[in-house]
């Protein structure tokens, strides 16, 4: 009896896996731009292209093959700005969803194999319809994990760049050229955010391009929108022979403030909760001492 009810569990997870894939397919066609690009790279391109996936991840793989081989209307949508800021590639982005997922579908079928061995039988409906719901919930996990650690990356990326724009004032304010002080102010400390910012300004170095140009889309790419306005302060000093100093120390102390203020908020909404139980524990305090009275009225009558 307990094989039987093991196989039903199993046949119920595949049932909704399937159930999954065939959502995805009703869903609106994308082109796939990874391969469409591997048909127009050269023989050459394409052993590089083998030669990297080889050297990736298992976990990484997994991505790949699922880029290739699952609907990419299935993904959804993408934090691509999110797994930029993180240096989070694809590929193990995707590979995190579809374990994700996986695990949801296995779950319920193993649970409902405790229980039956437990003596609790339940309906095939039951593991199947939870084995959906699991997966299709834990699948969209990766995103809220994407998204909240872009959130905390952010915040730290805003308490550097307030340094940053300090340094940067003070090389100015030596005598520094404009591409100059950027990049030793990038070079001072080990951070990932200086890293960041350094490795950006060297590319622009080789490129040609103007470093407030690389920081600019910078900015637009990871949704930091203080790192633009620092970004337009340093092309004033770098096409217009602005003076900056004073503008970027007063950058860097509204920065400052905003962050406090943000911070100020978050802790008053915190002490709010807080008063929330101790609220409670007061009203649950009074009934405990209303209650012998009240029961006392009630026995009377």
């Amino acid at each position: 009896m307990n094989a039987t009810l093991l196989l039903v569990a199993a046949l119920g997870g595949l049932v909704a896996g399937a159930v999954v894939v065939a959502l995805a397919q009703l869903g609106t066609a994308h082109v796939d731009v990874s391969d469409a690009f591997e048909r127009m790279t050269p023989p050459r391109g394409r052993r590089l292209l083998a030669t990297s996936a080889a050297s990736a991840t298992g976990i990484e793989r997994l991505g790949v093959w699922a880029m290739r081989v699952l609907p990419p209307g299935m993904w959804a949508k993408t934090p691509t700005r999110e797994l930029v800021l993180l240096r989070i590639p694809l590929t193990r982005f995707y590979a995190e969803k579809i374990t994700f997922a996986f695990l949801g579908l296995v779950i319920p079928p193993f649970l409902v194999t405790l229980f039956a061995v437990l003596g609790l039988k339940l309906p095939v409906v039951i593991p199947a319809a939870a084995s959906l719901g699991l997966a299709v919930v834990m699948f969209f996990i990766p995103n809220y994990n994407a998204i909240d650690d872009a959130k905390k990356a952010r915040l730290e990326f805003r308490r550097a760049l307030s340094a940053y724009i300090d340094l940067v004032a003070t090389e100015r304010h030596n005598g520094a050229g404009a591409r100059q002080a950027m990049e030793s102010a990038a070079d001072i400390a080990n951070s990932w955010v200086f890293a960041r910012l350094g490795e950006e300004l060297r590319r622009s170095r080789w490129s040609g391009a103007s470093p407030w140009d690389a920081l600019r889309t910078l900015s637009d790419e990871l949704a930091l929108p203080e790192l633009a306005d620092f970004a337009d302060i340093m092309r004033l000093s770098g096409t217009e022979s602005v003076a900056v100093y004073t503008n970027l120390r007063a950058r860097s102390a509204a920065l400052r403030a905003t962050m406090l203020t943000d911070e100020l908020t978050a802790a008053n909404a915190a002490g709010e909760r807080m008063t929330i139980p101790g609220s409670m524990l007061g009203v649950v305090f009074m009934a405990l001492l209303l209650a012998p009275a009240i029961l006392g009225l009630f026995a009377k009558t």
